[in-house]
């Protein structure tokens, strides 16, 4: 009791604390991610005319505009859209320019292409972009000047607008009233030519191809194309080709058995046979995209087993498309990347274990590599990449390639090396949950086993065991002076599972994070967030999309469920296979009971509550807001939640009993016509109601994120503008729960020897409902998540972990701060301030200590989830969505280990030096009381 008490009093001694400036970028990490990059918006350019070197850009499918450095893989800068998941985004660049251009829904903005600051930004109401190209050549046009861009639009303004490039103000603009779907637009030296589908009622589609001036935008020409026989989707258009000599479109049948190419601008047609003795998946074309460059392009077939090309030429003078030479087929998965050098234009070809660079003017192999880290061994390969090629002397001397791979890793290969990667299927984390090793959990299980054995059966049990784990001694044995060694001079930053088990402190903790496109990874949040696995779920479930996987952990392995497919997988937390059923009832059994209690889900606009892991339709109880009330979300209390002590010691030494009920939840309900907002707590084993609060004039479009932590909740609400006002306001409510408002009261139950949540009618005759003391505070930025900091025995004093997009930064509030016991319109008196009180201040600024991220910029954030370590005194942090991030915080100092600084080197010294001291002295110190015996007094 003693020690727990000592405890209490040390993490009282600070109750806040900041990242402290030496571990600062390294008790933390962060992926600053920009996402899957797509193919035809993804480009080496120079930030600007004269620069040395060329950054990497590229615009994401979830709308994040970006540059990369080639040469370590560092974000240059990033700019993020919140779009609607199906709204496609396009980035554009002109040569020799120092602006890229980006479209994302209806607006249209520059970025400064070295910095990414906004340099000008126009919006087209009610519609939507569906392309984007720069007006690279026009009479008059001088080098440096600002270049032009052409939007094509959809919706309600449907058609073609040409915008300055330096203002970004439209010069004209053509309207479409034909109800034909618009597709493309594409540019060449003297003409805009706006491509559009159209579906005849009979069925199929033909390509309308709309000529435009580029001065004035006036319609030049116009004629379709004879492909309804050919073209019954979208997908069957393989290539609209802009900014090159030759603008082509390509398309084919839906069997790939016949290539269709179109010189934009001509109604001739080329027809082309796929090759017959094999079974094209897919087809895709690859062309420069300068306007000086040769008319040159390829076509990659990709069979089932392997891939190969063919390259065609242009000739714009008799308006041909010919074929000049086969690229041979090669076995396995693998891609083609075009480049361009003055007019030369080159094929890089990727595959799994090498790269290969070609002319277009003939099939001889410039240069070839053969890579030494190749990720085919982790059964990825090429999707698509950009690349840009070094040619002296009719060799290719150098090669970098941005490969995009099937497992969700973005690289780049420096010829035959591996520069960098990114992880960016990580971008898309919807769910991630903590988890415990295999064999950890089979120990505690076997531990368990044979604390339900007799004496002799559990003897012989264990005995068995040990006898089994003496095939691991050499390896044991062999490790301790590596670990010896770590401990005094520090370790590396390399981690594997065999460091996780070895962790004491229990820093390497493992969590698994699922993404919506079907990707499940194991990460160590002790090693700085290093990929331990990375696997496809699809290969668990083939027919299954997982757009929204859900996590919950076991012992030893991972449920994943998605609405996509019945029932769940399992899967193995070490090594990312799938677990088998016997193993995973085996460890399942170990489960907490509380986990299968109750689980909540919202119907018909109602919070009901289902015995977990019982098929029963009905539910539990069911929870309906008042009338005309739209519940939008839910919070319960985490089902590991230490409480050190039942109540708060007052200054006068008694006590303020918490109410603990570890089955609260928290459901908010909002009246969006009245801009109002309700908060109901309710006890989930009964459903019933213990508390309510409500809130006027509350902007219900906002996120009202929720928490519940101990014997307290907080929500942050935002604030309607009122007239007159043009900004708006951010409240935090903070609400402590005690059994009773008396000091040394236990309230109705003091005296109650028995008592029942499930039916508490039969305990008392109603439900026992808790003393709530509420407090709001004015916050500075809005809040979209929150959650508590956890530790191993509740000791430590919390932290309230906010996350606030507009700063790009999870806070970290401590709970003093928000208590709401602080006294209000007055100072502290003694005993308060020796509780810890401070007086009540409506305003609570974020002080820079706070911030969990400091100097990172930390955005996308679905959710913040917490877990205790091996010590007491620390906290572990993993925020996951668009980035990813994990750090660890002591709210109360790290009272229980020693700092960063300790010298172990001096100590081990200092212990060496007193142990041959005492040998040397030990032997005088007898002679001495010897020889003092034998002294006459």
């Amino acid at each position: 009791m003693r020690f727990y008490a000592a405890l209490a009093l040390a993490a009282c001694l600070a109750p806040a604390a900041a990242i402290f400036e030496d571990d600062a970028y390294h008790i933390d990490f962060h992926y600053a991610l920009l996402g899957r990059p797509k193919h035809e918006a993804t480009f080496f350019q120079k930030p600007y005319a004269g620069s040395k070197a060329s950054l990497l850009y590229s615009i994401s499918h979830n709308q994040t505009i970006g540059a990369i450095n080639p040469k370590d893989g560092a974000l240059v800068w990033r700019q993020h859209f919140s779009a609607e998941p199906h709204i496609e985004g396009h980035l554009r660049a002109g040569s020799e320019q120092d602006t890229v251009i980006s479209a994302v829904g209806d607006r249209i903005a520059a970025w400064s292409a070295s910095d990414g600051r906004l340099v000008w930004e126009t919006s087209a109401p009610g519609a939507v972009v569906e392309d984007l190209e720069i007006l690279e050549q026009e009479d008059g046009m001088t080098i440096n000047e600002a270049k032009d861009a052409v939007v094509l639009l959809s919706g309600a303004s449907q058609g073609v607008k040409r915008l300055d490039g330096k203002t970004g103000q439209a010069k004209w603009t053509f309207e479409d009233t034909s109800g034909d779907a618009p597709f493309q637009v594409s540019t060449s030296p003297t003409t805009i030519y706006y491509l559009s589908i159209h579906s005849p009622m009979l069925g199929g589609s033909k390509l309308k191809v709309t000529s435009l001036s580029p001065v004035t935008g006036k319609k030049i020409d116009q004629y379709t194309l004879s492909s309804d026989a050919e073209i019954t989707a979208r997908s069957h258009i393989l290539f609209a080709g802009a900014n090159t000599a030759a603008p082509l479109l390509a398309w084919t049948d839906r069997a790939n058995k016949v290539l269709k190419v179109n010189i934009i601008g001509t109604k001739s047609v080329a027809s082309f046979s796929t090759p017959a003795d094999v079974v094209v998946e897919k087809i895709v074309l690859h062309a420069p995209n300068h306007v000086n460059s040769l008319p040159h392009f390829l076509v990659e077939y990709q069979t089932a087993v392997g891939h190969f090309a063919e390259v065609y030429h242009v000739d714009l003078k008799k308006i041909t498309v010919s074929k000049a030479y086969s690229l041979p087929e090669l076995r396995g998965k693998g891609t083609f990347a075009t480049s361009t050098s003055d007019a030369n234009v080159y094929f890089t070809r990727i595959t799994e274990d090498e790269v290969i660079v070609y002319s277009s003017v003939s099939h001889g192999v410039l240069g070839r590599w053969t890579l030494k880290h190749s990720l085919a061994t982790a059964g990825a390969y090429p999707v698509h990449g950009v690349s840009e090629v070094v040619v002296k002397s009719g060799v290719a001397t150098a090669v970098r390639s941005a490969v995009f791979y099937s497992n969700g890793q973005w690289v780049l290969h420096r010829n035959d090396e591996l520069a960098w990667s990114r992880p960016e299927f990580l971008s898309g984390s919807v769910s991630a949950v903590w988890a415990g090793l295999a064999e950890e959990e089979a120990l505690a299980q076997a531990l368990e086993e044979e604390s339900h054995r007799n004496l002799v059966s559990a003897y012989v049990h264990r005995l068995q065991r040990h006898i089994h784990d003496l095939r691991y001694a050499p390896a044991w044995l062999q490790s301790i002076p590596t670990r010896v060694l770590g401990s005094v001079f520090g370790k590396s930053k390399e981690a594997a599972i065999d460091e996780i088990k070895l962790d004491t402190f229990g820093f390497h903790k493992l969590v698994v994070v699922a993404t919506n496109e079907g990707r499940l990874a194991a990460l160590d949040v002790g090693s700085r967030g290093k990929i331990l696995w990375n696997v496809d779920l699809h290969q668990f479930a083939p027919d299954a999309t997982f757009s929204n996987p859900s996590l919950k952990s076991h012992r030893g392995y991972i449920e994943v469920r998605d609405p996509s497919f019945k029932g769940s997988i399992l899967v193995n937390s070490t090594t990312g296979s799938r677990a088998s059923a016997a193993n995973s009832k085996a460890n399942s059994s170990g489960v907490p009971d509380a986990q299968k209690l109750i689980s909540f889900t919202i119907v018909d606009g109602a919070v009901q509550g289902f015995l977990e892991g019982q098929p029963s339709s009905e539910p539990v109880w069911s929870f309906s807001a008042a009338p005309g009330e739209r519940i939008v979300a839910y919070t319960a209390r985490p089902l590991q939640d230490p409480v050190a002590s039942i109540g708060n010691v007052l200054g006068d030494r008694r006590v303020l009993y918490k109410y603990l009920n570890p089955n609260l939840v928290l459901v908010t309900a909002v009246i969006d016509s009245a801009h109002t907002a309700s908060v109901y707590l309710l006890d989930s084993a009964s459903g019933q109601l213990l508390h309510t609060m409500s809130h006027s004039d509350i902007d219900t479009s906002r996120p009202i994120p929720s928490t519940i932590s101990e014997n307290w909740f907080s929500y942050s609400l935002t604030t309607a503008a009122t007239i007159g006002a043009s900004s708006r306001g951010y409240q935090l409510v903070v609400s402590d729960l005690y059994e009773s408002p008396l000091p040394d009261d236990r309230g109705p139950l003091g005296t109650t020897s028995n008592s029942s949540t499930v039916l508490p009618s039969s305990s008392t005759g109603d439900v026992i409902k808790p003393y709530v003391l509420s407090q709001s505070y004015q916050i500075p930025a809005e809040v979209s998540h929150m959650t508590v900091t956890q530790t191993r025995q509740g000791i430590t004093s919390r932290e309230l972990l906010v996350t606030v997009p507009s700063l790009r930064s999870i806070i970290g509030i401590p709970r003093q701060v928000i208590d709401p016991r602080r006294p209000v319109g007055r100072d502290p008196n003694a005993q308060e301030k020796e509780e810890g009180l401070a007086r009540y201040s409506p305003l609570i600024q974020w002080d820079p200590k706070w911030h969990l991220t400091h100097k990172y910029e930390v955005i996308g954030v679905k959710d913040v989830i917490t877990s205790e370590s091996g010590i007491e005194s620390t906290s572990l942090v993993f925020a996951y969505g668009l980035d990813i991030f994990g750090t660890r915080v002591a709210p109360s100092f790290a009272f229980d280990i020693l700092g960063k600084g300790f010298n172990k080197i001096s100590m081990l010294i200092t212990v060496a030096a007193l142990f041959v001291g005492v040998i040397f002295v030990a032997p005088l110190v007898r002679r001495k009381q010897i020889n003092s015996l034998w002294t006459i007094p």
